[in-house]
């Protein structure tokens, strides 16, 4: 029973988190969703499979 306070406790502070940083975020977006703002998920410079940009059209927020 402990244990599940614990895992409980954690995933309700995991999505306050979430949350916390969504009501903050100006839009309400999350910054670099797209993998192809990472250099390191996109090492060949690919188009993104999600909005289709090129790693050079995406700003970084």
């Amino acid at each position: 029973m402990k244990l599940l306070f614990i895992t409980l406790g954690l995933l309700a502070l995991g999505v306050a988190g979430i949350a916390i940083k969504l009501w903050a975020k100006k839009d309400g977006e999350f910054a670099g969703t797209c993998a192809s703002q990472s250099p390191v998920l996109n090492e060949e410079g690919e188009v993104c499979g999600f909005c289709g940009k090129m790693p050079e059209n995406c700003e970084n927020k």
